[in-house]
């Protein structure tokens, strides 16, 4: 499959420090007549979420806009841990320039099991 990175994170869901490790994922919620989807990305040592998107369709440019919010909105150093499943959007060449522009390390789930992120 194109685009997948190895399990970095290992279900280590804690984190030494701030913006050492972030998980990134989709969900979508029902308003009114139609879905919306809202990409979060959170930090694993504080739990906070540092970026977010929210839109009608879940694209490329929705985990794109919210991975480039916690980026605006965070000092980071290179190797930070990135850490989704393996979603299209999260396979993406854009989406992983984008992480390798600010020295990041993907990491993405085991095939089929969600208990990873």
């Amino acid at each position: 499959m194109t685009g997948v990175a190895d399990n970095l994170l290992k279900r280590q869901f804690n984190a030494e420090r701030p913006n050492e490790k972030w998980t990134t994922d989709i969900t979508y919620i029902w308003v009114r007549d139609r879905w919306l989807y809202l990409a979060t990305v959170m930090d694993l040592y504080s739990r906070s979420i540092v970026g977010w998107a929210l839109d009608t369709s879940m694209t490329e440019q929705l985990i794109t806009d919210a991975l480039q919010m916690a980026f605006k909105r965070r000092d980071i150093e290179p190797g930070l841990i990135i850490h989704s499943d393996r979603g299209v959007q999260y396979r993406s060449n854009r989406y992983q320039e984008l992480m390798e522009r600010h020295g990041c390390r993907p990491s993405m789930s085991r095939k089929g099991n969600c208990w990873d992120t």
